[in-house]
C-alpha cells in the first residue's frame, strides 16, 4: 500500500456505510483524514457506525441532515448505491466538492495496476475469467470491486507483483477523479440502471469514464459489435483491443471453429464448457485481458475446459427427474434475460419478476419462443404476464415470490425441460440482493428433493 499525505487533516465526509463505506472511513481515518460518517440508519441498530465512533470518527445517524455542511467539508466519498439526487449529494456539488467513491482511494493507494471490467452484462463472469486466467499462468491477481471484497480492502494488500481484477459498476465510475486502470475492458451497454442515470446517454458517460485517463501506454478491451461502445472509443486515448463474435478483428475473435488473438489459434470453440451464446463475448473479452498481460494459452485452455459459470449467473443447480434448473438471479435487466432464454434449445419454463423501473418487457418477445409457461412475482407481474401473453405463451402463472414459483415450476414441467430463474428485474422489490434471492431458489430446488 502506498502511503500518502494526502488526505491528512482533511475533513471527509463518508455518505452511506455498508461494506465500501466501512472500509473507506477506516483507511481514510489511517491516513490522517478528519472523518465524518453519515447514514440514514439511526446509530442504536448501526453496529458499524458505533465501531467507527468508538474509534473516534464523528458519527451522523437516522437521516441525511444538511448541517452537516455548517462545517467546513474538503470532500465526499459516497456509497455507489446513493443516488446523486441525494440532498447532501446535491449540495456537495452546489459548493464544488469533490464527490467520489472507493474505487478512486483504491487506485490512489494501490502499489499494482488495475484490470477495469464494466458494462451492462457479463462484468461477474468475465471478471472471474480473468482471474482465473491470471492465476493459471503465474501471475497474482487480487479480485475486488463488485464481486468479492471492496476495492479499498484489497488494495491494502496489494504489492507490485499483484494484478487488482475489478469488477466496476456505473455508479463506481461516475466517482473517479484520477483513476486509470492499466486495462479497461467494456463489454457492452444496454439500457439499465435509467432510474438512477435518467438517459442511456448519461448511463454510457458513467460507464465510458473508465477509459477518461487512459493514454496509449494502457489498453481498452472493447466490443466491436456493440455500437454505443464503438461510438464512446472515438473519444480514447487507450490503445484499443477489439473483440468480436461475428468477424475478424485485430484483437480476439472467432475463426473456422477456433478462439484467435491477433493471429494466434488459443484453442477450438468447441473445448469450451461454459454455457451460452452470449458468454462467447465474455470470453473473448477475458482472452484479450489475459494475453495483454502475458498469460500463456494453456493456462487460458484449462479455465475454458473446465469453467462452467458463476453463482447466480446462469448457475447450474440440480437436476430432478431430468428437469435441469439454472439459477440467473443476476440477471436484472431485460438483455441477460434474452441472452440466458437464448443459451437453450430446450423448452424453458422462465420465472421471472421483481422491481418495476418503468419499463415494459416488449423486448423480451422475440427471445420467447422456446418459454413454455410464465411463472411471474414481484411488482413487475402484471407487465410480464401481457408480454407473455403477446407472445403466445399458453400457461402463466402468478405466485407470491420466488420460493412459491419453484415447486410450482415443476408442476408444470416435463421431461427435458430447463427451469430458469432469469428475472429481468431488479430484487429490491422482495429482497435485499439478487444473492439472496438466487439463494432462496437455489434452497427451494433442493427442498423438492
Amino acid at each position: 500500500m502506498k502511503h500518502i499525505d494526502f488526505y491528512k487533516e482533511k475533513n471527509v465526509l463518508v455518505l452511506g456505510l455498508a461494506k465500501s463505506g466501512t472500509a473507506t472511513a477506516n483507511l481514510l481515518h489511517t491516513l490522517g483524514a478528519n472523518v465524518i460518517v453519515n447514514d440514514r440508519t439511526p446509530l442504536e441498530g448501526n453496529e458499524q457506525a458505533k465501531e467507527l465512533q468508538s474509534k473516534g470518527m464523528e458519527v451522523i445517524c437516522g437521516g441525511h441532515p444538511l448541517s452537516i455542511f455548517d462545517q467546513e467539508i474538503d470532500m465526499v466519498f459516497k456509497n455507489p448505491g446513493i443516488p446523486y439526487t441525494n440532498p447532501l449529494v446535491e449540495m456537495a456539488i452546489q459548493k464544488g466538492i469533490p464527490v467520489l467513491t472507493e474505487v478512486e482511494l483504491a487506485y490512489q493507494i494501490s502499489e499494482a495496476d488495475f484490470i477495469g471490467i464494466t458494462g451492462s452484462n457479463g462484468k461477474t463472469t468475465t471478471t472471474t475469467l480473468i482471474d482465473e486466467m491470471l492465476k493459471g499462468g503465474g501471475k497474482s491477481p487480487l479480485i475486488a470491486g463488485n464481486i468479492g471484497k471492496v476495492s479499498v480492502e484489497v488494495a491494502q494488500q496489494a504489492t507490485k507483483t499483484n494484478i487488482m481484477v475489478t469488477e466496476l459498476s456505473s455508479f463506481q465510475l461516475m466517482g473517479i477523479d484520477s483513476f486509470r486502470p492499466k486495462i479497461s475492458v467494456l463489454l457492452n451497454i444496454f439500457e439499465a440502471h435509467l432510474d438512477y442515470h435518467g438517459t442511456l446517454e448519461e448511463y454510457a458517460n458513467a460507464k465510458a469514464a473508465i477509459m477518461k485517463n487512459q493514454t496509449k501506454e494502457d489498453f481498452a478491451v472493447v466490443n466491436a459489435d456493440d455500437d454505443v461502445i464503438m461510438e464512446m472509443i472515438k473519444h480514447s486515448h487507450a490503445t484499443i483491443i477489439p473483440f468480436s463474435v461475428t468477424g475478424k478483428v485485430d484483437g480476439a475473435y472467432l475463426k473456422d471453429g477456433g478462439v484467435y488473438f491477433k493471429e494466434e489459434k488459443v484453442m477450438d470453440v468447441a473445448d469450451i464448457v461454459l454455457p451460452g451464446k452470449h458468454n462467447l463475448e465474455n470470453i473473448l473479452a477475458a482472452i484479450a485481458a489475459a494475453k495483454l498481460v502475458g498469460t500463456e494459452n494453456e493456462a487460458i485452455q484449462k479455465v475454458l475446459t473446465t469453467f462452467t459459470g458463476v453463482k447466480h449467473r446462469l448457475q447450474f443447480v440440480d437436476s430432478i427427474e431430468n428437469r435441469r434448473f439454472y439459477n440467473d438471479s443476476k440477471a436484472t435487466n431485460i438483455l441477460a434475460t434474452q441472452k440466458a432464454i437464448s443459451a437453450f434449445d430446450e423448452s424453458v419454463i422462465l420465472l421471472a419478476g421483481g422491481l418495476d423501473r418503468g419499463n415494459d418487457f416488449d423486448d423480451l418477445l422475440p427471445y420467447l419462443k422456446n418459454v413454455k409457461v410464465l411463472i411471474t412475482f414481484g411488482e413487475t407481474a402484471e407487465k410480464l404476464i401481457k408480454t407473455a401473453e403477446e407472445a403466445g405463451i399458453k400457461e402463466i402463472k402468478r405466485v407470491d415470490n420466488v420460493e412459491k414459483a419453484v415447486p410450482v415450476a415443476f408442476e408444470m414441467s416435463h421431461d427435458g425441460d430447463v427451469i430458469l430463474l432469469s428475472p429481468a428485474c431488479a430484487s429490491w422489490d422482495q429482497y435485499k440482493t439478487f444473492e439472496q434471492r438466487g439463494d432462496i431458489f437455489i434452497d427451494a430446488v433442493h427442498k423438492l428433493k
